[in-house]
C-alpha cells in the first residue's frame, strides 16, 4: 500500500513549488482529485531548499483510481522536469 494507506494514488513529483501547484490546479480542472501538493524531503537532507514537491492524486476524471492515468501524469510531470509514481 502507499504512504497514504489507499492503493491506486499517483504521486507526481516536481522540483519546484510554483510549478506543483499550477499542474494541481491544471488536474483539478480536468476532474483530477484531489490533488493535494506537499513537501517531500527524502530522509537525511539537511537542506529544505532540495526538497520535492509531490501532487498526490487519487481519482481521475472518469471516477475511478487514478493509477490507470498514471501515463497521461506522467507525460505531465515530465514537461515540468519531474516523474510521477503509482502508489
Amino acid at each position: 500500500m502507499g504512504a497514504t494507506g489507499e492503493r491506486g494514488a499517483v504521486l507526481v513529483t516536481l522540483p519546484d513549488r510554483e510549478d506543483a501547484e499550477e499542474l494541481a490546479e491544471q488536474l483539478l480542472d480536468q476532474g483530477y482529485a484531489p490533488c493535494t501538493v506537499h513537501r517531500d524531503m527524502l530522509a537525511g537532507e539537511d537542506d529544505a531548499e532540495d526538497a520535492d514537491w509531490v501532487i498526490e492524486v487519487r481519482t481521475g476524471p472518469h471516477g475511478g483510481t487514478a493509477v490507470f492515468d498514471e501515463p497521461h501524469l506522467a507525460v505531465l510531470a515530465e514537461d515540468y522536469g519531474g516523474f510521477a509514481v503509482a502508489e
